[in-house]
């Protein structure tokens, strides 16, 4: 046993990166962890790995992000913790963009978003505890050319994160949103040699998530921005 506040955890849009290491440091900690992702097969080692319960979903259904949440409280309880980490990126010349594409990147990120916020929120309301993570990046604060969707989708999760926390916070609702600033490392996009530690180690971005929900509610974090030490902006 740990000393960990949470018991359950549900991870929505679960992939190889930030989410693999947010559920092998949960599961570490003891906490039955949930996987959510539209293919779930990829995350089968992931799966075996941390003994998670695996769930099939697509956050920009309604039908379906509900039925998501009644599956995990089955399987794990609650969920006393619930991350964001699901979006979509569609990159291209602003007026070439197809708008019926737009429209589904930002269905996802956004309105996806929003969608699993409001079913944790129905949730943890009536227990007045818990934890809703929402996974951003340098995009929720600076728009780059030829990625208007991207920053659309994530300029609105930051929105979501800051009306949430102050709506959820006064109810025991912890709400956290998190700027990834940079890239993070991984098999097809490893450090360079000539700038080692330029990009960022998703272990330790999943440390800064646990530090977050390990936080005290006299002093929750409400915002966390992480970015390479390296950086020089």
């Amino acid at each position: 046993m740990t000393d960990f506040p949470y018991e359950s955890a549900l991870i929505v849009g679960a992939g190889s990166g930030i989410s693999a290491s947010l559920a092998r440091q949960l599961s570490a900690q003891g906490v039955k962890v949930g996987l959510a992702a539209r293919n779930i097969e990829k995350l089968q080692g992931l799966i075996e790995e941390t003994r998670a319960s695996a769930f099939s979903a697509d956050v920009s259904q309604p039908a379906s992000v509900a039925a998501l949440f009644e599956e995990a409280a089955a399987a794990i309880g609650g969920p006393d913790v619930v991350i964001f980490n699901a979006s979509a990126r569609l990159r291209g010349p602003l007026a070439e963009l197809d708008p019926a594409e737009v429209e589904k990147a930002i269905t996802t990120t956004a309105f996806g978003g929003f969608l699993v916020v409001q079913q944790a929120a129905q949730r943890m309301i009536p227990r007045g505890r818990g934890a809703i993570l929402i996974t951003g990046a340098s995009a929720s604060v600076k728009g780059f050319a030829q990625s208007a969707p991207f920053a659309m989708g994530k300029f609105a999760l930051r929105g979501l994160a800051q009306s949430a926390a102050r709506e959820l916070g006064p109810m025991g609702i912890h709400v956290a949103h998190f700027v990834i600033d940079g890239a993070v490392r991984s098999q097809i996009r490893p450090d360079r040699a000539e700038k080692p530690d330029g990009t960022l180690l998703p272990e330790a971005i999943a440390q800064t998530y646990i530090d977050v929900l390990r936080q005290h509610r006299s002093a929750w974090s409400l915002e966390v921005e992480v970015r390479p030490w390296t950086e020089s902006f």
